[in-house]
């Protein structure tokens, strides 16, 4: 930051003439200095309070969608626990994701509250809030079913996070395994597995090639892993951060497939 060593100066001799140059100089080159360091510490420490809040607030958040419909079964327990293992919690975390787990289960638990709390901690950025979403849906698909209170509980969520309907259903395609891909190619043209494709990219089916293209490239930018974990995303979500740019990936090699049978 030699500029600042170079406005110091020049804003000293233009009030102090060359002793203030000197001066001004040397206030300059202190500020350059330590400020970088100071910013770079301001910087973590905001990192660090996102990510917390992030794991804080999607575990206690998960502990209210499994009693969404009235109780908490073992089954939703087990699931809250495979999760705690694919996202290789350290021991401290683990425990601390379960205590935010029965936090959430726990009856007075206002969701709202903290979802609110979440948005505050990462206000602006969107794609978190969207792989917020993620997170819930996964786990509340890993039993097999979604109960309708689930349901209307994560439209909730994802309105206080500010999400929009199509985010949503966008959300709601990948979860749906329309992005998988089954190998053959008939898989390509499968009207609903196409339909969702479109739905996770975020195009109509009549969508240019270019168009379809860079819709992919801007989600593929946004998600990642890399770039989420810059903006607060924990390191333990990054396999979740991997697998939704996979998903994405396989919903744009569908289209452009069945694009490319309709051709010939």
């Amino acid at each position: 930051m030699n500029f600042l060593i170079w406005i110091g100066a020049f804003v000293g001799l233009a009030s102090g003439g060359w002793k203030g140059l000197l001066i001004g100089a040397a206030v300059g080159y202190i500020i350059s200095r330590y400020l970088p360091p100071l910013l770079i510490g301001a910087a973590a420490g905001k990192l660090g309070q996102i990510q917390a809040q992030f794991l804080d607030s999607t575990f206690a958040v998960m502990g209210a969608m499994c009693k969404a419909d009235g109780q908490v079964t073992r089954n939703e327990i087990e699931v809250a626990e495979a999760l705690f293992e694919r996202l290789r919690l350290s021991a401290d975390t683990r425990e601390s994701a379960i205590a935010s787990f029965n936090r959430g289960k726990a009856d007075g638990f206002d969701v709202d509250a903290e979802v609110a709390k979440f948005a505050q901690a990462s206000r602006g950025q969107r794609v978190l809030h969207q792989m917020f979403i993620q997170v819930q849906m996964s786990a509340l698909a890993a039993d097999g079913a979604m109960h309708p209170a689930e349901h209307a509980l994560l439209v909730r969520i994802a309105r206080g996070l500010g999400l929009s309907e199509q985010e949503f259903a966008n959300l709601e395609a990948m979860l749906r395994g329309g992005t998988s891909s089954s190998g053959g190619s008939s898989s390509y043209n499968d009207p609903s597995a196409l339909e969702a494709a479109y739905r996770v990219i975020g195009v109509p089916a009549t969508a240019s090639d270019a168009e379809l293209k860079r819709a992919y490239r801007v989600l593929m930018s946004q998600n990642h892993p890399d770039k989420l974990a810059a903006k607060g995303l924990p390191e333990s979500m990054r396999a979740m951060a991997v697998e939704k740019t996979q998903q994405i990936t396989t919903a744009y090699d569908r289209i452009e497939k069945a694009r490319r049978t309709a051709a010939a």
